[in-house]
């Protein structure tokens, strides 16, 4: 019977790449604070209880954050009574609809995740940003290939 190879010193040689430290929630990422779990729900978030059962299990599971789509003001609302249920920080992904996005900024979201190029016009991004600083919420950006514009995606592929 071979014998498996061991990994750890490999992974103990990994040097990090300096990046500013935030606060998702309680729980501190970036900088030389320790490497999170990140996880996401793939319920349908106006289902609260189902979503609610998920995030709980998710954290049963040692993870640290959990991303919830957020595509409708429905689901906004939704995402109200579900961070009132949950202890762990919640990241919400908006897609499209800015208003999405000022309204959970009242509801609670420890961070929002969005793709300026599907946010729309430069007012409404900025709206956004206003309302995170407003409530001391980051914002991860997320972007693909999707909204960029067709000749940075035909010079730099997808």
């Amino acid at each position: 019977m071979t014998e498996k190879p061991d990994y750890r010193q490999e992974y103990q040689q990994i040097t990090r790449r300096k990046s500013r430290q935030i606060r998702v929630g309680d729980v501190l990422v970036g900088g030389d604070a320790p490497i999170t779990v990140q996880s996401m729900t793939n319920t349908e978030t106006t289902d609260v209880d189902a979503t609610v059962a998920q995030i709980q299990s998710l954290e049963t599971a040692g993870v640290d954050i959990v991303r919830v789509s957020v595509p409708s003001m429905e689901a906004a609302e939704a995402f109200g009574e579900i961070r009132r249920r949950v202890n762990v920080p919640l990241i919400s992904d908006i897609h499209f609809d800015y208003k999405i996005a000022l309204r959970v900024a009242e509801l609670g979201v420890d961070c929002l995740r969005i793709n300026p190029g599907n946010i729309g016009r430069e007012d409404r991004v900025r709206a956004v940003v206003s309302a995170a600083r407003d409530n001391d919420i980051p914002i991860r950006i997320g972007v693909n290939a999707g909204s960029l514009e067709k000749d940075l995606q035909k010079k730099y592929g997808e």
